[in-house]
């Protein structure tokens, strides 16, 4: 992608790690700043083998009183068509991202935490406080946190995991990736997730891994940025969503100047 030729994020080559669908957009929102994007997506979103158990909660979706979705991946790849979403099931979403997602599948009107974008934030929302007996339906990829159906059960509710989704690490080559980074072209990496990064750790190498110490590295989740550091790299971690990345960037390019 070709970044325009001024702008406050002038000249800074940013790693982008996340799947393709969400990286394209904040890719272009950075590209308008003046960035060039470099996207190399650290996890392949494929949609699930078997669709049948899918295909059967959006028959009977009327059957439950809530619907959390954990991801953007998970309303992009889960939801059903909004003609057959029941008028009084409510929606929570675990951030402003997510809740864009339902949004433009035709969901509106997703609950999001106040607290942090996160499953511990969404367990601290007052629709999730007293829920026993409610019926729960958490649509997820193949394999997700078990924390937020283990914490909702606790509360006495009934919880049924509905796998929308599966995440797979890229089967491509890395080697562009690190040319950019070993010719100073890429300057920050973005992360999203541990299984990314443990994703392009795999990728790189030790030696990759080392390389891309050099970089700054933003995280906008404590636990990513553990990982992150634990791997050697300088980690540091930014507010939610897009907003918060973009500031970060922003205030990173202003102390570079």
């Amino acid at each position: 992608m070709n970044a325009p030729a001024s702008g406050p994020l002038s000249g800074l080559g940013v790693i982008v790690t996340r799947p393709v669908r969400q990286a394209a957009a904040i890719a272009t929102r950075l590209a308008t700043l003046g960035a060039n994007p470099i996207i190399w997506p650290a996890i392949v979103i494929v949609p699930p083998e078997d669709r049948s158990a899918l295909d059967a909660v959006h028959a009977r979706l009327d059957a439950f009183d809530v619907a959390i979705f954990v991801s953007a991946n998970a309303a992009e790849f889960g939801a059903p068509a909004p003609s057959r979403w029941p008028a009084g099931l409510r929606i929570l979403a675990p951030g402003p991202g997510t809740a864009e997602a339902l949004a433009a599948v035709g969901l509106p009107g997703a609950i999001v935490p106040t607290t942090t974008f996160d499953s511990e934030g969404l367990l601290a929302l007052p629709q999730l406080r007293e829920v026993a007996g409610k019926r729960i339906a958490i649509f997820r990829g193949q394999d997700g946190r078990e924390l937020l159906g283990e914490r909702l059960r606790a509360r006495g509710a009934m919880v049924e995991y509905v796998a929308c989704y599966r995440r797979e690490a890229p089967s491509g080559d890395a080697t562009g990736l690190i040319d950019t980074v070993r010719d100073g072209r890429a300057h920050v990496l973005t992360l999203t997730s541990v299984e990314g990064l443990d994703n392009l750790a795999g990728a790189i190498g030790p030696t990759g891994v080392a390389r891309f110490s050099a970089l700054k590295t933003f995280a906008p989740h404590p636990r990513i940025v553990e990982a992150a550091r634990a791997c050697g790299l300088d980690a540091q971690l930014t507010p939610p969503g897009d907003d918060g990345l973009v500031a970060a960037l922003l205030q990173f390019a202003a102390a570079r100047a």
